[in-house]
């Protein structure tokens, strides 16, 4: 049998059954091929998951049935396989743009079944192709595999780790495709909705399912970050139209509503944002929705693979201690300039605080307090200031400079930062611990730094992004510890 009869014969089974319960097994059966091998095929022939096509079609055949006379909402959201009234209705808002109570012929959208016509033309349309760049995940070839659940995860964060490294370029180039004009025509308009809420949204929500059950399985053994979760969740509210950053909420569900408000550009601006870069750090002038989808995708990613990367990047030091520190209002006294390499100078700036006793905030380490001036590192280069952290409205001695920071800073209208950080404690060989090569800054900054991706803490980049490299035995010495900026 060919592989169009096979096809032919999988749709079939899901249109005689779309009221039952199916599973990804049963329909490959159809086709006589593994789950993995017909997903695949499915998606490349009809340009969506069979997921898609599935909640697709139930959600056009619930519109009918809610047409016709005396039908009852949770009749047709059980027949259609739906456990809950109200994840039905969630459902059906996001598809046809109005709830189930207001469905009315003309106002909902009709989903046809998919029948396979062969025809040979010019190549893959660039727009449909960013679908498969995504790197996407495969547990359901991997259940049935005589693995260890350690194992299991293992190739999980194996995969996150992958994602991680190609993921963020095919986001650029979905804000690319968004904002290119040309792609965004009236006769356009369709596909391309199913291009950006079925093929991408969707599909994310589907492989987080994915991810989220799979995960659950494995969790009883241990061998789970129980951080990824959180990720999920954060992922999936995005990815349903309840925007984090409330400047775009009200875009969102507009376009969420009603997929024609793509055709005006400035919707576009906020809903595609700026190219952020690979590792996400590039200076933008607008953050837009889909930098907030790729901000979500590499949390899920780092929470799966970082804290193996933490173990593997202590060679010949560890960590101590890790916590996190909420302060009360500060101030950091110090100073910069190339005279402070020498060390009679460096030890003459901390004379000079030593005597400021009274202003002590209990924190009272030397410190390279390093940022960029709420600038990303692309904008603005990196500035280190060796000093204190003293109590709030400390006296500034001639010569050094000053920077607040205060718990709610939303009103100060000059540069400030959070009292609010990851405080990390290492010991081991000291060259092991300040060790550049391999690492994006140095070992204790990258180790910190990963600490946090890993436990889902937000690194408040670039506003107010900080860290500083702590030195407990005076700055004569080594330093041995490190804060690093975090929303708390």
């Amino acid at each position: 049998m060919n592989w169009i009869q096979c096809l032919s014969n999988a749709v079939h089974y899901i249109e005689e059954h779309l009221t039952d319960d199916i599973g990804i097994d049963e329909i490959s059966s159809r086709a006589y091929a593994s789950s993995s091998h017909f997903q695949l095929i499915f998606h490349v022939v009809m340009g969506m998951t069979v997921g898609e096509y599935i909640r697709n079609r139930r959600l056009s055949l619930a519109a009918q049935d809610l047409l016709q006379p005396n039908s009852r909402i949770a009749d047709v959201a059980a027949r259609y396989r739906y456990d809950t009234q109200e994840s039905f209705s969630k459902a059906f808002t996001r598809f046809h743009g109005v709830p189930p109570s207001k469905a009315r012929r003309g106002k909902v959208k009709l989903f046809h079944p998919l029948s396979i016509h062969v025809t040979v033309q010019g190549g893959f349309d660039m727009s449909r192709k960013l679908i498969d760049e995504f790197y996407w995940s495969d547990i359901e070839g991997q259940k049935g595999e005589n693995r260890t659940d350690a194992e299991k995860y293992k190739r999980i964060a194996g995969w996150a780790a992958k994602a991680r490294r190609q993921n963020p370029d095919v986001f650029d180039a979905l804000t690319e495709w968004v904002m290119d004009d040309s792609q965004w025509s009236d006769e356009k308009l369709a596909e391309n909705e199913q291009i950006l809420m079925q093929g991408v949204f969707a599909r994310f929500k589907e492989q987080n399912a994915r991810l989220r059950a799979y995960l659950s399985e494995l969790e009883p053994s241990g061998v789970v970050n129980a951080a990824v979760f959180k990720a999920l969740d954060r992922f999936d509210d995005e990815l349903s139209g309840a925007a984090y950053d409330e400047r775009l909420r009200e875009v969102v569900a507009r376009v969420f509503a009603d997929f024609s408000a793509m055709r005006e550009r400035g919707v576009r601006e906020r809903i595609a944002g700026n190219k952020t870069g690979p590792a996400g750090v590039n200076g933008v002038d607008f953050f837009g929705y889909i930098n907030y989808l790729k901000e979500c995708d590499a949390g899920v990613q780092w929470a799966l693979f970082m804290p193996d990367m933490v173990e593997r990047q202590q060679k010949g030091f560890k960590v101590d201690s890790f916590e996190y520190k909420k302060m009360p209002a500060m101030r950091f006294v110090g100073r910069e300039g190339d005279d402070l390499a020498d060390m009679e100078v460096r030890k003459e700036l901390f004379r000079v605080l030593e005597a400021m006793g009274e202003y002590q905030s209990g924190f009272d380490y030397d410190v390279l307090f390093m940022h960029h001036y709420g600038k990303c590192v692309d904008v603005g280069p990196w500035h280190g200031f060796w000093g204190r952290f003293m109590k709030a409205d400390t006296p500034v001695p001639e010569g050094f400079v000053h920077f607040d920071f205060v718990p709610d800073d939303t009103d100060t209208p000059y540069l400030t930062f959070r009292p609010q950080f990851a405080f990390a404690k290492f010991s081991g060989d000291m060259d092991a611990m300040h060790k550049r090569e391999g690492y994006d800054v140095d070992a204790m900054y990258d180790v910190t730094r990963n600490i946090i991706l890993g436990q889902g803490v937000t690194i408040p980049y670039p506003e107010r992004y900080w860290t500083a490299e702590v030195f407990p035995d005076g700055c004569g010495q080594y330093s041995t510890a490190y804060m690093f900026s975090a929303e708390l």
